[in-house]
Formats: C-alpha cells, sequence, structure tokens
C-alpha cells in the first residue's frame, strides 16, 4: 500500500474513533498505530491524524514503560495549564481596582454588574504589564460573581455630565480615608415592606402539598403597617446595621440609624478614628439637597467628635452604592418566600443573614415617631461647620464637629 492510501485509512480509523477517546487514550492509540507500522510509523500518524510527534513519542514510552492507563483522567493530578489569577499574582487585585469605580449591583440579586467592557479592561490590564486577553477576562469576571448587565431597571435617564468623574473621585476619597484607617460605610433605604402575612416573592423548602397559606389582596394591614429598614454597610469590615422603622423614612430617621451603628458597632472597631465618610444616594432621606440631612449630620458630628464626609452618588445611580449588592440582595434573598409575619421576624430575617464571604449584620427595631415636613430655618443652615470640597461641593462635603 502507498503511503497517500496508507495515510487515508489510518486517518478514517482516526475520525471513527475520536468522539469516544480522551488525551490520553488518543495517545496510547497513536502509539499503538505508529508502533505497528515500523520506523515511519510516527510521522505518517502524525500527519494523518494532526497530532504532534512529541505526543506520539511519549504515548510510545508509556506502552514501552508498561505504564497503566489511567481511564478517567487525562493528566496526572495538578497537570493542566494554570489559571491566570495563580501565574499572576497580581492580576486579580489590578482587575478589581478597574472595576470597583464603576461596579453596581441589581437588590434581588446577588450577582455584580460593571459598565466596563472586557476588551476595554484586558486593554488597560496590558498597560500595567499584564499580558491578558478579554475572553480570560470575562472568565475572571465571572468567578467573581459579576454579570452580564439585564436590562431590568438600568435605565437611569439623562446622565451629568461629570457622572463617571464624580465615580472615581469617591472611589479615590474611599482609598484616602481607608489607607488612614478610617471607617467608610455606605447608607441607604431598603424599599418598605407590608407586615404580615401577605406574599414574599420566592421560593422555600416545605413539606409537599402544605405551601404557607397568604393574604389574597396585598392590602396594608392597618394594625402592623410596613417595616421600613435603613441600612449602613461598613465597607472595610463587611458588616452592617440595619434599623426596622415604623413611621417615615426622613434624614433623622436615617442619621438615627447611622448613630446606632456608631454607637453599638464602629465605636467598638474603630475605637481612634476621628472622621467618618459616608457614601450615599443622592435621593431619599439622605438626599444631597434636604436641610434636614445636613443639619442631622451636624448634631451627629457634635456628638461623636467625628467628622462627617460625605460623598453623594450622581443622580439616577443608587443601585451602584455599596449597599445594594453586598448587604441588602443577601437579605431579599435570605427571606424569600417567607411572609413578614411581624416586626421581631423581619428584624431576626436581617439579623440572621451571613454569606460565604463572612457578611455580619445586627439589626433592630425602631419604634421612634420621625414626622414628616420639618422646616429647617436659614440661621440653622448658616450655623453649621460646613467645609465643601471643590469639585463638585453639592455632592462632596464635610461637617465639622463645633
Amino acid at each position: 500500500m502507498d503511503e497517500g492510501a496508507l495515510l487515508k485509512v489510518i486517518q478514517s480509523k482516526y475520525e471513527a474513533l475520536r468522539a469516544g477517546m480522551n488525551e490520553a487514550v488518543r495517545r496510547r492509540w497513536a502509539a499503538a498505530e505508529a508502533i505497528a507500522m515500523g520506523s515511519k510509523g510516527a510521522r505518517l500518524v502524525a500527519q494523518a491524524t494532526g497530532l504532534s510527534l512529541p505526543t506520539i513519542r511519549r504515548g510510545m514510552r508509556e506502552l514501552k514503560q508498561g505504564i497503566p492507563l489511567e481511564v478517567y483522567r487525562a493528566r496526572r493530578p495538578g497537570g493542566g495549564r494554570k489559571k491566570a489569577t495563580a501565574r499572576d499574582e497580581t492580576l486579580l487585585a489590578d482587575l478589581e481596582a478597574l472595576v470597583d469605580p464603576v461596579t453596581r449591583g441589581d437588590p434581588t440579586s446577588p450577582l455584580r454588574w460593571t459598565c466596563k467592557s472586557t476588551l476595554k479592561l484586558a486593554e488597560e490590564l496590558h498597560n500595567q504589564g499584564h499580558g491578558i486577553s478579554a475572553h480570560t477576562v470575562g472568565e475572571i469576571l465571572h468567578r467573581q460573581g459579576y454579570s452580564m448587565q439585564s436590562n431590568r431597571k438600568t435605565h437611569e435617564g439623562a446622565q451629568h455630565t461629570d457622572r463617571n468623574a464624580q465615580f472615581e473621585y469617591v472611589n479615590a476619597r474611599v482609598k484616602e480615608f481607608q489607607g488612614r484607617g478610617s471607617p467608610v460605610i455606605s447608607v441607604d433605604a431598603k424599599k418598605k415592606e407590608l407586615v404580615g402575612d401577605f406574599k414574599n416573592a420566592g421560593r422555600e423548602w416545605t413539606p409537599k402539598g402544605q405551601p404557607p397559606q397568604v393574604r389574597a389582596y396585598d392590602f396594608v394591614d392597618k394594625e402592623l403597617g410596613k417595616a421600613l429598614p435603613y441600612g449602613v454597610y461598613d465597607v472595610g469590615a463587611n458588616e452592617g446595621w440595619v434599623s426596622v422603622g415604623v413611621t417615615h423614612d426622613t434624614p433623622a430617621f436615617a442619621l438615627a440609624t447611622i448613630r446606632t451603628w456608631w454607637l453599638e458597632m464602629g465605636v467598638v472597631r474603630y475605637p481612634k478614628a476621628k472622621e467618618l465618610l459616608i457614601i450615599a444616594d443622592s435621593g431619599g432621606s439622605n438626599s444631597a439637597r434636604a436641610r434636614l440631612w445636613k443639619v442631622e449630620l451636624q448634631r451627629l458630628a457634635d456628638e461623636t467628635g467625628l467628622r462627617m464626609a460625605v460623598s453623594h452618588l450622581p443622580p439616577g445611580t443608587s443601585k451602584w452604592n455599596k449597599i445594594e449588592h453586598r448587604m441588602f440582595c443577601h437579605i431579599t434573598h435570605n427571606w424569600r418566600g417567607r411572609p413578614l409575619e411581624s416586626r421581631e421576624v423581619i428584624v431576626n430575617l436581617i439579623g440572621s443573614t451571613t454569606t460565604a464571604k463572612g457578611l455580619h449584620i445586627q439589626a433592630s427595631l425602631d419604634m421612634a415617631d420621625y414626622p414628616t415636613g420639618i422646616k429647617v430655618r436659614d440661621d440653622e443652615v448658616e450655623a453649621l461647620k460646613l467645609k465643601r470640597d471643590d469639585f463638585h461641593g453639592e455632592w462632596n462635603y464635610m461637617l465639622l464637629p463645633k
């Protein structure tokens, strides 16, 4: 049989068997064929199958030495190419530093989003000395809990011209405070929850045929009312505090929650702190334009002696707040499918929320009355020891203790 015909025979055998062979079996089969054909066998098999000569010769050595075939493992334990993050020790930290300022999360999902493309991230990492492709960047982000952006509740309307610049400024400010060992907290109000035997989205394991019985209509129970959770998330310590209010979500309630966090958790972890950085969105009870928010901040600064620095996220970007995708989403996941039958149940479910990365939350019920419509006089505003930053002083400022 001439060489051309022999190549066709080998190739037809290989195509018929290759789908059922793993790497080790493929190597041994090619070696057996090469040995059967004599001195030119390795070259002919390589030409017909596309396998490399070193691979075929390795199989021939294994057959000659009588090494048993490991059917269920193609490589020895520990073999194969190492992950990019294992080969490059600083790659993961540098990637997280690039995406952290522009990371956001869906309050109903523990996944995170980033608006930077993998191509752009790979280019920036390459400029920092990392040889990495956009595909590998995508794989690393997926392993770190990032997902493709959802098309639900992400339309943020017209964006401010300095939106991205504010994100970068906030990120730099956070690093500055953490570099000095000062606490950095992210604050926000979670959505109001109906208290009572109302349907709660999600599913839980229950005895077959015995689902929890809930009301057919979501009319507010006049006795139980609604629960208003307001949270404080310690960015550096991965722990938080949630106060569950019963009246109104006001700046006074927000600052009362921050005060409680400081007395119960903050002062214990940061006994030598002289300053506190608060990251908040631009609306609601912690609005950048709310006079009462600043007046209450001044009171807290006077009580604690702390310099109260505040950075607001640009308007329409509340879902980018750390507390949303590092604390609130886990609380929602923890009580999925469970009717929030009482305020005590809500507090207990919040306080029992944990994650594999060590999230720890404390919670309490705040029965105080926080009325709305409180007017702040001009002289109260003028008396504030308010120091605005040069960059967007309406978003970045500090209240100094008197």
